[in-house]
């Protein structure tokens, strides 16, 4: 899903898997593992998206890059 965001062009989720997709304004992109429903959707749901990534996902999941 595309979002309104000056760092992050889109959010994807897998629920069955618990992996969040995010896809940066550069085009990198970043799987995170074990991420609730309920943070993805308050991260869709975000004023910033920005800012909610740096506090309540980057450093709090495992990630790759894809």
């Amino acid at each position: 899903m595309l979002v309104d965001s000056t760092a992050i062009r889109a959010i994807d989720y897998e629920p069955e898997h618990g992996k969040l997709i995010v896809t940066f304004i550069d085009g990198d992109e970043y799987v995170y593992v074990g991420v609730p429903e309920r943070v993805t959707a308050a991260f869709a749901r975000s004023r910033s998206k920005g800012r909610f990534f740096q506090r309540m996902i980057r450093d709090r999941y495992p990630y790759n890059r894809i």
